[in-house]
C-alpha cells in the first residue's frame, strides 16, 4: 500500500500548478508533458525548442535539488518487470496520441481552463486507471 504524506502531495501540488500558472502566463503555453517533449523532439524554431529544454531540464535536476536538501534521493519504485514497463509505456503513448495530450496537459491546464475535451479526456485517464488499479489488486492480485 502507499503511505499518504498530505505534506509533500500538497507541495508538489501547488508546484505543478506553479509551473503550469508561469507556462500560460509567461507563454501563453499549455505545461503538458507530452507536447513538450513531443515539440523538444520536433520543433523547428529555437524559441520554441529552447523553452521545452529548459522546462525538462528542470524536471531533471528538481530530484538533485532534493538530494542535495535532504541528503538522501528521492524514493522511487518501478514495480513489474522492465518488458511490461516498456509495453505499458507504449501504450501510454497510444493514448497520449488519440486523447491529444497527456494528463499533466488535460488534467492541470485543460481542467483549469473548463475545456470540454480535457474534462472528457481527464475522465477517461481516470476510469482507465481506476479500472487498471481494481483489476491489479482485486482480479489478478497484483
Amino acid at each position: 500500500m502507499t503511505e499518504f504524506t498530505p505534506i509533500s502531495a500538497v507541495v508538489g501540488g501547488v508546484l505543478i500548478g506553479l509551473g503550469a500558472v508561469m507556462a500560460m502566463g509567461l507563454m501563453g503555453r499549455i505545461a503538458g508533458m507530452s507536447g513538450i517533449v513531443a515539440g523538444t523532439v520536433f520543433s523547428s524554431s529555437a524559441g520554441e525548442w529552447s523553452w521545452r529544454v529548459a522546462f525538462l531540464a528542470g524536471m531533471v535536476a528538481a530530484p538533485t535539488f532534493y538530494t542535495l536538501a535532504m541528503g538522501h534521493s528521492p524514493e522511487f519504485e518501478m514495480p513489474g518487470t522492465t518488458m511490461l514497463n516498456i509495453v505499458s509505456g507504449l501504450i501510454v503513448g497510444v493514448g497520449v496520441t488519440f486523447a491529444a495530450g497527456c494528463a499533466s496537459g488535460h488534467g492541470v491546464c485543460g481542467l483549469a481552463r473548463l475545456s470540454p475535451r480535457s474534462i472528457v479526456a481527464t475522465s477517461i485517464f481516470m476510469a482507465v486507471a481506476i479500472a487498471t488499479v481494481f483489476v491489479t489488486r482485486h482480479v489478478i492480485g497484483g
